[in-house]
């Protein structure tokens, strides 16, 4: 009772004894909304001064926070277990990887970017101090004097200019040399050079246990950089004596350089060293964006003098057209198009324009191009022209805002764009929700999918290979097998050897050794053909993202997997695009087309399927109104007809030859279709399967936005939706013909039969055994929960009274397999340290491990000993 009167009053003994408690206790802290695993991670509390909380400012970005008055809960963890747990699995120096694609989500922003960019570039000129002149040692075509000191400002210009042409550009060397890095810095504190200015080093290092040395070219501020950055993380080829004493980091960084440092830098030193790394260049990036005094003034916003011309130009154009359409010699729609693209032409000019005149050391265009904050677009609306803006229907208005924020706008161009603005605004409100409801139905199709077992031993697989979109490649070869095993050995084509065996996990680097064996397409294992019974297995799932290794039994690979995808779901537009005037040329995009593919849903302009081989003749049924497209396979008897409308964009022409599963019309594909014409997988002919296709499809959505997200995600999803088989004939297994069943069930049924047919078993004449026969299904992710065979997962997700009432006339039994069920009566979740695998493990203190003589547990030992209980 004292104690608590002593809290209240809030006596100094109190803060005391908290400060004793607290130490090495961790603590987890969680920012609403917790969209994926990262919105909770823990801490070492420390005691300050003041009601705020002080967070650092790497793991904001994780937690999408940002110091405006967002608020946290903090959660202290009291058990020994899960102080361990909070520590070893939830630190966030611990949590430096994002699960959706295994890149570095501590990496830094803004000011930190902004500091580190100012500290890397190199400056010539009367602006920086000590590189106001250069010695040129090779003149290239610039026409300089080589083999003489020259103006610096002189020396950019001449380069600059053979730049443009194409021409070769002049070298050149520092004036400025030091015996020390120290001396450097202590050369830039007396203002003797600046800290940009380029400058030559001597650098002493142990080769081959000799001393040696060489002179550098470098600046003061690379040195700094270079100080806290491990030296060896590969920019440099070491064994090259031209490089062996050059800084690791001899470049310009930004925001994507960064990110690479920071990436190299784990795979090779771990996490622990990482965030000291990341700690280091946090502190200099704060510093030097400070020192450096890099701020905005309107001064910073200047117009292009082309502007006026450029624009007045175009505006003659559009009289022209205006003419043309007055006098009949273009349709409106055409005059519309012209006057659309003639002003879309004009912005970008505008740009190039504004680009040319801005100077690199602009401290706007220096925020934009390190990433620090902003892009060309914002700057362009500052200083160039706003451009075109929509309208209330998505269509371009075709009066463009001729202004822009520096000059700014008239009565009529405000107008225009307010109604953009207000619309942005409330289509992030909408967004938000959708994103949520999406999320929802992710997490609740795909909460059983937990790792239960370290290999189910299949050999079927999915190809991987680099993916090409129009002639492009968007993602490589590298990145479509990280962290996969191959189904198969991955042999020579040509000499028959295996280059990779199927417990080798495949990472990005292994790519350059399968390109060198010709190799550019690889079977690899997926949860899509994991034969696992409940869950799936660790070698189908492959790399737990994460950490970087594989993956642990008890990792609940399925809600990971939805937060993956929901969590960059209010990233995605939520329009439907319109590209121009053409009415019924609308392509979903963005969140709606995310959901239209989970749910399995016919997309709203939809491509038409050959469902034969065969020739097509195509006839005019209606003028100017309906074709019939007309597939005939005479080998076969066979002919299909396809009536469309005359807008469909027909692929096809007479007489062509066309393949089954072959697209006729230009468009989205059904889902549904894909599957009953092409099938699951890959067909003969390259063309993808319904597996394929959804992964695909949503890649595509997430790559326009500039999304990273790992194929395994959106496989898991994909499993869920095909779980389910519907039986045409029960064969002489216990399964009723037209009902809908678990693949695995089925599949356990057919063995079972096959069993006993290799008992010697036959049918009631002595005919041989029948297995079932069935239908594959493709669910949407709401019918796919609700199919589920736990009821109290259903009853808890949607239509919870229908649910109940069929479960109990049914008399369902609920087996607790997936996390949902488990947590609505109370039990411990079948995932992680839940699992039966780990429940025999003991948390021991100190003092008993001491006592006790030292053992080493085989974990296959504890698997069987589980498994048979």
């Amino acid at each position: 009772k004292s104690a608590k009167k002593m809290v209240d009053k809030q006596r100094t003994e109190v803060w005391d004894a908290l400060e004793v408690v607290i130490k090495e206790h961790p603590v987890l802290l969680n920012r609403a909304p917790t969209l994926h695993r990262l919105g909770i991670q823990a801490f070492e509390p420390i005691l300050v001064e003041g009601r705020a909380l002080r967070l650092h400012p790497l793991v904001c970005t994780a937690y999408n926070a940002d110091f405006d008055g967002d608020q946290m809960a903090i959660h202290v963890p009291l058990s020994s277990e899960a102080q361990a747990e909070a520590r070893i699995l939830m630190l966030s120096a611990n949590n430096l990887l994002r699960p959706q694609d295994g890149h570095p989500v501590t990496v830094p922003t803004q000011d930190m970017i902004l500091g580190s960019y100012y500290l890397t570039y190199v400056r010539l000129g009367k602006a920086e101090k000590g590189a106001e002149q250069v010695y040129v040692t090779d003149a290239g075509e610039t026409g300089l004097p080589a083999g003489e000191v020259v103006d610096a400002d002189e020396f950019v210009a001449a380069n600059k200019a053979v730049k443009k042409e194409g021409k070769k550009e002049a070298e050149y060397r520092p004036l400025k040399a030091y015996g020390t890095s120290a001396e450097a810095i202590m050369a830039y504190n007396y203002g003797d050079i600046g800290i940009h200015a380029p400058i030559l080093v001597r650098v002493e290092k142990t080769i081959d246990g000799e001393p040696a040395h060489r002179l550098i070219r470098t600046t003061v501020g690379r040195i700094i950089f270079n100080e806290p950055i491990p030296q060896d993380l590969g920019y440099v080829d070491r064994s090259d004596p031209e490089h062996a004493f050059d800084h690791e980091i001899g470049f310009q960084v930004g925001k994507k350089q960064l990110g690479d440092i920071i990436d190299r830098c784990i795979q090779k030193y771990g996490f622990t060293i990482s965030a000291e790394v990341l700690d280091n260049i946090k502190a200099l990036g704060f510093k030097y964006s400070t020192q450096g005094a890099i701020t905005i003034s309107i001064a910073d916003m200047t117009v292009p003098d082309a502007k006026k011309t450029l624009i007045e130009a175009t505006e003659n154009k559009v009289l022209d057209i205006e003419k043309q359409f007055r006098r009949g010699f273009i349709t409106n729609d055409e005059r519309y198009r012209l006057v659309v693209d003639e002003w879309e032409q004009t912005t970008k000019d505008v740009t190039g324009a504004l680009q040319n005149c801005l100077d690199e050391y602009n401290p706007i265009y220096m925020m934009a191009n390190s990433g620090a904050r902003g892009s060309m677009n914002q700057i362009r609306q500052l200083a160039g022209m706003r451009g075109l803006m929509a309208n209330t229907a998505g269509k371009t208005i075709e009066i463009p805002i001729k202004a822009n924020f520096r000059e700014g706008l008239s009565v009529l161009e405000y107008f225009i764009s307010s109604r953009g603005a207000r619309k942005g605004l409330a289509d992030t409100a909408l967004r938000t929700a959708d994103s949520g409801y999406l999320t929802r139905r992710l997490v609740d199709v795909s909460q059983d999918v937990i790792i239960r077992e370290d290999d189910c031993g299949t050999h079927e697989g999915v190809w991987a290979s680099a993916v090409i979109e129009k002639g492009q490649e968007v993602q490589s070869l590298a990145v479509s097998i990280h962290g996969r095993y191959p189904a198969v050995p991955v042999v020579d084509p040509l000499t028959g050897e295996v280059v990779f065996d199927t417990d080798h996990m495949l990472m990005p680097e292994d790519a350059a050794t399968l390109k060198a064996h010709g190799i550019d397409k690889v079977l690899i294992r997926s949860v899509l053909a994991c034969e696992a019974k409940s869950g799936v297995c660790a070698k189908c799932y492959g790399i737990n993202l994460a950490v970087g290794q594989p993956v642990n039994p008890g990792e609940a690979v399925g809600v990971i997997a939805a937060q993956s995808i929901g969590e960059p779901g209010t990233q995605l537009t939520m329009r439907t695009f319109h590209t121009g005037g053409v009415a019924g040329d609308d392509i979903t995009q963005g969140l709606p087309r995310v959901e239209e593919l989970f749910e399995a849903r016919k997309p709203k302009k939809m491509a038409v399927l050959s469902e034969i081989n065969g020739t097509v003749s195509i006839s005019e049924t209606r003028k100017n109104a309906v074709f019939a497209i007309t597939v005939t396979n005479e080998a076969e008897g066979d002919t299909r007809v396809y009536t469309v409308p005359y807008s469909a964009g027909i692929l096809v022409s007479n007489g062509d030859h066309v393949d089954k599963g072959q697209e006729l019309t230009a468009g989205a594909l059904n889902p549904h279709d894909v599957l009953s014409i092409r099938g699951i997988d890959d067909d003969e002919f390259g063309r993808q399967g319904v597996r394929n296709y959804l992964v695909q499809e949503v890649q595509k959505v997430y790559r326009q936005q500039g999304v990273d997200i790992n194929d395994k995600h959106i496989e898991v999803i994909v499993r869920q939706m095909m779980r389910k088989v519907r039986v045409e004939d029960a064969g002489d297994t216990k399964l009723l013909s037209g009902a809908t069943v678990d693949v695995s069930e089925l599949k356990t049924a057919n063995e079972e039969v096959r069993a006993r047919m290799a008992a010697g078993e036959t049918g009631e004449n002595g005919e041989p055994l029948r297995e079932a026969t069935y239908t594959q299904l493709l669910m949407g992710i709401t019918k796919a929960s609700l199919a589920t065979e736990s009821f109290l997962s259903a009853a808890s997700f949607q239509e919870t009274t229908k649910v109940l009432t069929e479960a109990a006339i049914k008399g369902k039994v609920d087996h607790l397999v997936g996390l949902k069920e488990n947590v609505i009566i109370g039990k411990l979740i079948p995932a992680g340290s839940g699992l039966a695998v780990y429940r025999n493990f003991e948390a021991e203190t100190d003092e008993e491990k001491e006592s006790e003589p030292e053992e080493y547990v085989d974990l296959s030992v504890l698997v069987n000993r589980s498994n048979a209980l």
